[in-house]
């Protein structure tokens, strides 16, 4: 049996080996479609990191009764009930936000990244392991968000978390709100990393 990932492996390498959006270029949607302010970036950010944890933890307390035909419906209806419990507190606690992700919280249900766990760990570890990478990838999620999300408002509002941070003066990039500041500000970003891991690869190899 091939080795798997320990829980701190699990936790470790979601976060940056494993960025659900930097490394996998997972959940793009949401990514590009929610980040042009920190508040609803964050927002998104926990919406998701409740699903996935709960998804996880269920997918592996029932992986020994899942059916290989059965099981992407399984996770399917899972991360459904978890998404349905998260829009309905946002409806009823959060309404302004609930108004401003719109369709986005409901999408969650198809998010890449939810399945992708419930496949790759929780259908096949223990509950420690799959919360563990859940938190991980989670982690990962909302640092990838946060740091387009504060990219966007700053250039874009001058803002961040709607505290001015810029002078007055500061003339207001708009185009940075708008969608095509989150292909650029997402495509800078990741050509970044990509030359980051690639430089760090050189580095170790030419030691």
């Amino acid at each position: 049996m091939v080795d798997q990932p320990t829980p701190l492996e699990r936790f470790v390498q979601g976060i940056l080996p494993e960025n659900p959006v930097y490394r996998q270029l997972l959940g793009l949607c949401p990514t590009l479609a929610v980040t042009n302010g920190m508040k609803a970036a964050v927002t998104m950010s926990c919406a998701v990191a409740f699903v996935l944890l709960c998804a996880n933890v269920i997918t592996s307390l029932i992986r020994n009764l899942l059916k290989p035909h059965l099981r992407i419906v399984i996770f399917t209806l899972t991360i459904a009930t978890f998404v349905t419990i998260a829009d309905r507190f946002l409806a009823a606690y959060m309404y302004q936000m609930s108004k401003t992700l719109g369709p986005y919280i409901p999408l969650i249900i198809v998010n890449c990244i939810i399945i992708c766990r419930c496949e790759v760990c929780a259908s096949k570890q223990s509950v420690l392991t799959a919360a563990s990478d859940a938190l991980g990838q989670s982690i990962g999620f909302a640092l990838a968000l946060s740091s387009i999300a504060a990219v966007r408002e700053i250039l874009g509002t001058g803002m961040f978390f709607g505290w001015r941070v810029l002078p007055i003066s500061w003339p207001d990039w708009v185009i940075m709100v708008l969608p095509p500041g989150a292909f650029l500000t997402f495509g800078i970003l990741l050509g970044t990393v990509n030359w980051i891991g690639s430089y760090r690869s050189e580095k170790s190899g030419n030691r």
